[in-house]
Parts: structure tokens; C-alpha cells; sequence
């Protein structure tokens, strides 16, 4: 803990309020909150911890600290610093995803609709519907028995809709709007959980037409039956009140948190949400940052009632959601709570095991390769190598891998601009220089390690340039292969020796797939470069020859030199106008 971290910690207030730790490139890394702050940010920089947040810790090299008159505005304010700062080790939910409604539209003639957005246009909405498909087949049922207006504009003729019986042809027949007022209140009846009743008349239908012979009609009405019922059968009655309901549950174990939530609307448990993430904070506090995060950032669909496990603060919720919270203390609702608490701890012990698993090929790879380097754990690896053959076409390549996994969006490529020959030191240089400097001046992170796919020339060059041009002081190491072109050695350190590292190492298996993924894509941008600039060819620059009568020419001559030889009417008889023509003859001319 240095120095300033001490001084900070000493005149810390005895207030509730959030905090915000920083790295050392002063980017804000994790957002907390705390009924009393001096004792909470303490608490990160005395005695010991788990290893995920001795990881949090080891990358703080400052904080500052916001008072709040209350615990529950230092919650809203936690849930509007996470939002703003999107902070590496906040919790980070899956998705932003919405989930759809089906619509019926206040119209002359209404229209039913599936939509992601609730609007304040006096529709009538039902939903939301985490299952997508039970959405469609829902709304595919409906349309077959009521024949609401499908066409957005009003058509001047009837259409396919109106052949097949699922529309009224509103569109050239005056319909009374009694028949469309009748037909809503049967989908809202339909959608509000009277799925028996329809299904009763369905059959009462059925079995008419059946006795009077009418079997289309009969097969018609067996039909509608059976989506009725595949459509419904996966959703589980939960209550007979028909209220949209949230209910939370949430299991903790080696520092980390499982939350359920299970979506029941109109009395049926439809759907279920599992998040799975690591939390710094105490249970009760990540569990209501979970919560702010869920209905606010993701914009969730926000129930009359929400269900919650009975050690977590009502109000806080309350603050945080407008809507009924409850902590059933007996009966169904509180079944439903213990199944959602039940079910989370199932799911983090089954996924347990994987993550385990992921954290040792990941963090734990990290933290071991910067023991065995003696330096910080790197965090951040920038990994580069050049491609080019004898020389021709020479680029290069750089992958960041962020906590041991490749961080895509931060690749970058780069051609050789001031390289001529095949000169790999120079082409290092080059590149490192241009990075680096790109760094500075826009205020980039820095990297925690540069790996070079190179010996000892290259990893000389990108030393060099970093340490002697832009006075940079970041680890550089090289990644040296054996004849069979494997990862072989790390090479670092003053005289550049080898970091001895065991083959079957978690260590070893990271730095092989930064080696892999940096020549992967090094070599594949060769080779898009070197394709694009094998089009170049003796068709290029005739006026009026563009790419499409170039590939006309060449399917029907067959090469350039029979395209060279042809005569006037030959190339006029596959597609060319006289001018394009006159053209080509002329540009062949010169060239002889």
C-alpha cells in the first residue's frame, strides 16, 4: 500500500456514501458502497482476502470517495457511477436485451402486433415474454381465430389474409366496429389466462361440424385445438390472481453470487433469468446493486409485485424499483422465493467446477506468468509479429489479451510503410513505434507486458524504440518457437534469458494461445492483402471496364490474351458498347 493510499485511508468519515478505486492509469475499476466508509474502504487494505479481490486490490493505486446523506442514496448513487463508468470489476450483467410484448393497437380497426417497446399510445399491451417463440405462437394462434387487420396501411383490394380467413376485409367492407370490440375483449380474455374457455368452445365447434359432416371445418377447429395446447404447455400455473410478478433469489458461495429471477405473468412462471458473477461487497449490498442494475441499465419490464428473500432491505428495493415489493413470510409467494433461493445455489454449485476451470486458464495463468517474471500480474498483454513473403506485401499484427482472454475489438493491423525488403527488425520497429506513440498521444492504456513474436533481434528492436525513443519502461519479452514452429521458450529479463516454465502449465498454455492468435492473425491479413492486390491485372484502367464486364470478358474469352487478340465485333457480341470496345482495343494497342 503506498503512501498516499495511507494518508487517504486516515481521514476517511464515519458517513455512509460510494467509492471509487482507480488504477494507475487513473480509470475508475470498481464503484462500491458503503454505510460507513471509513470502515468499508479499510477493510480492502487490512487483513486478508479471497483471491479475486486480492487481484481488485493489487491494481488500486488510488480512490475517492462520495458522501451521501443516506444508505439508500448511496445505493442510487452506486447505481449511477457503475452506469457511467462501466467499471471492470462491477458486476456486469449478461445482455441488454428486452424481451417482446404482444400489442393490440388502438385503432378504427386494431391490429395485433409483437413489439419490444411500450409506448404511451393507449394500446393494450400483454407480456413481456422472455420466450420468444411462445410469443409467435401465441400470436400465430390468435391471428388464426380472430381475423384482426394485418395490413398497416389499408390496401384499396383484399389480400392473402382475407382468402385464408384471418382477416374481415375491413379494407372494402364497412365491418361494425361491435365486431372488433367483441374480438379484443376475447384476445384480452384469451391472454388474461381464459385459455380453457376458448379451447371448450373450440371443441363444442369441432365436435358440431363433425356431426354435421363438415370435416375441413372439423380438422380446422382440431387444429386450432392443438396449438392452444402446444402453445401453453410449457408454462407452469403458479397462481390464480393472473399478477405479473418478479421473484428474486440469490445463493453465495467463494465469493461469488448466483441470482434467479423467475418471471411469472398472468399467473404463469413463463421464464427464468440466472446471473452469475463475482462480488467485492457484502451479500445484501451486491444483491441491491444487482437489482438497480437489472430494471435500470437493462430496462426490464418493470411487474406490479416483485418477490424478495427476507434479509434483504424492503425500502432499498423500493427506492430502487416502482413497484409492490413483498417478502412473503407464508404460503404459495413464499414457495416461490425458496424455489428461486434453491435454484441458485444449484446453479452455482453445478457451473462451479467450469469456472474454477476458467479462472486457471484465465487469471490464474496471469498471475502465475507475472510470479514467474517477477512482476505484476500482466493484465494486459499486447502481443505483435510481422508476415510477408521475400519482402512483398509486409504487415503486421498486434492481439491484446485482457485477464488471459483475447480482447477482439482492440486488435489492430498495420501495414509496413517504411520497410523495403524482407528487414523483420526494422518492420518492429516501425510498428512498435507507431502504437506506442498512438498510446501517448491519445491517452491509451498501457499494456502490463508486450510479447514479440521473435528472438532476440526482435524483441532488441521493440526495446529500443520503447525505451529509447518514447522512454516507455514496459516489460517486453519474446515468444521463440521450436523447428516444428511451437511455442518453445519465453524469453525476458536484462540479458534476455529463458523464464523456465512447465509444458503442461496453465502459464505455458496461455502464452501458446497469444502466440497462435497473434500469427492467426497476422497471417490472415497477409493473405486478404495479398489476394486484393493479385486482382490487379492488364484490364485495370480502360475506361467504361468496370469489375462486372471485366468477369464478362473473362468468362467469355476465357484469359487476357484471348481478350487481347479478339476483334471489334467479337467484343461487341459479348456486351460491350462500341465506345468501351474502341477502348479496349486502344489500350492493348499501346502496350505492344
Amino acid at each position: 500500500m503506498n503512501e498516499h493510499i495511507e494518508h487517504k485511508l486516515a481521514l476517511l468519515p464515519d458517513q455512509p456514501g460510494c467509492y471509487l478505486m482507480k488504477d494507475k492509469n487513473g480509470t475508475i475499476i470498481y464503484v462500491g458502497k458503503a454505510k460507513v466508509l471509513k470502515n468499508r474502504v479499510r477493510s480492502y487494505f487490512r487483513g486478508s482476502h479471497d483471491t479475486k479481490t486480492e487481484r481488485l486490490v493489487s491494481e488500486i493505486v488510488d480512490f475517492e470517495y462520495i458522501v451521501t446523506g443516506s444508505n439508500i442514496e448511496a445505493l442510487l448513487l452506486e447505481i449511477n457511477l457503475i452506469k457511467k463508468n462501466d467499471p471492470k470489476y462491477n458486476i456486469m450483467l449478461k445482455d441488454d436485451k428486452t424481451y417482446p410484448f404482444i400489442k393490440i393497437t388502438n385503432e378504427k380497426y386494431p391490429r395485433l402486433l409483437i413489439t419490444r417497446k411500450v409506448l404511451k399510445d393507449k394500446a393494450i399491451y400483454f407480456g413481456p415474454y422472455p420466450d420468444v417463440k411462445a410469443a409467435n405462437e401465441t400470436k400465430k394462434l390468435l391471428d388464426k381465430l380472430y381475423p384482426l387487420r394485418k395490413c398497416k396501411m389499408l390496401p384499396n383490394r383484399v389480400c392473402l389474409y382475407y382468402h385464408l380467413g384471418q382477416c374481415l376485409g375491413c379494407c372494402v367492407k364497412d365491418i361494425p366496429k361491435e365486431t372488433y370490440t367483441e374480438m379484443v375483449e376475447e384476445i384480452k380474455r384469451f391472454l388474461n389466462g381464459g385459455y380453457e374457455d376458448v379451447k371448450n368452445e373450440l371443441t363444442e365447434k369441432m365436435e358440431t361440424a363433425s356431426l354435421n359432416m363438415e370435416f375441413e371445418k372439423a380438422a380446422e377447429f382440431r387444429d386450432q385445438i392443438n396449438s392452444i395446447e402446444t402453445t401453453l404447455i410449457r408454462q407452469k400455473m403458479t397462481s390464480a390472481d393472473f399478477i405479473d410478478r418478479d421473484v428474486f433469489g440469490y445463493a453465495v458461495d467463494k465469493g461469488w453470487m448466483c441470482v434467479q429471477v423467475f418471471f411469472v405473468r398472468q399467473g404463469k412462471l413463463i421464464e427464468r433469468d440466472v446471473s452469475l458473477f463475482p462480488f467485492y461487497n457484502e451479500e445484501e449490498a451486491d444483491f441491491l446493486t444487482f437489482i438497480g442494475q437489472f430494471y435500470q441499465k437493462n430496462q426490464h419490464f418493470i411487474p406490479k409485485e416483485i418477490l424478495i428473500p427476507k434479509n434483504i432491505d424492503r425500502e432499498s428495493v423500493a427506492a430502487l424499483v416502482d413497484a409492490k415489493i413483498l417478502q412473503p413470510q407464508k404460503g404459495q409467494k413464499k414457495e416461490l422465493v425458496v424455489l428461486a433461493n434453491k435454484n441458485a445455489s444449484v446453479s452455482l454449485q453445478e457451473k462451479f467446477s467450469l469456472i474454477e476451470k476458467k479462472e486457471e486458464r484465465t487469471l490464474g495463468a496471469v498471475k502465475n506468468l507475472g510470479d514467474a517474471m517477477n512482476i505484476p500480474a500482466p493484465i494486459r498483454i499486447e502481443a505483435f509479429d510481422n508476415s510477408n513473403i521475400m519482402g512483398v506485401d509486409p504487415v503486421s499484427a498486434m492481439v491484446v489479451f485482457i485477464d488471459g482472454k483475447p480482447a477482439k475489438n482492440e486488435y489492430r493491423k498495420y501495414k509496413i510503410k517504411t520497410v523495403v525488403g524482407p528487414d523483420d527488425y526494422a518492420s518492429m520497429r516501425e510498428v512498435i513505434y507507431r502504437r506506442y506513440s498512438r498510446v501517448l498521444k491519445d491517452e491509451l492504456p498501457l499494456p502490463d507486458l508486450v510479447l514479440i513474436d521473435g528472438g532476440k533481434g526482435q524483441v532488441d528492436a521493440a526495446k529500443e524504440v520503447l525505451e529509447n525513443q518514447l522512454g516507455l519502461e514496459i516489460p517486453i519479452a519474446g515468444l521463440a518457437k521450436d523447428n516444428k514452429h511451437r511455442t518453445s521458450e519465453l524469453l525476458f529479463g536484462p540479458k534476455l534469458g529463458v523464464i523456465p516454465l512447465k509444458r503442461n502449465s496453465q502459464e505455458f498454455f496461455l502464452l501458446q494461445r497469444i502466440q497462435d492468435e497473434v500469427h492467426r492473425f497476422a497471417i490472415t491479413f497477409h493473405r486478404q492483402l495479398r489476394n486484393k492486390n493479385s486482382f490487379a491485372s492488364k484490364l485495370d484502367g480502360i475506361d467504361g471496364l468496370g469489375p462486372t464486364r471485366k468477369k464478362n470478358l473473362l468468362k467469355s474469352f476465357k484469359s487476357v490474351k484471348n481478350i487481347q487478340e479478339a476483334s471489334m465485333e467479337e467484343l461487341k457480341a459479348v456486351g460491350l458498347p462500341k465506345n468501351v470496345a474502341e477502348n479496349v482495343m486502344k489500350h492493348f494497342s499501346a502496350l505492344e
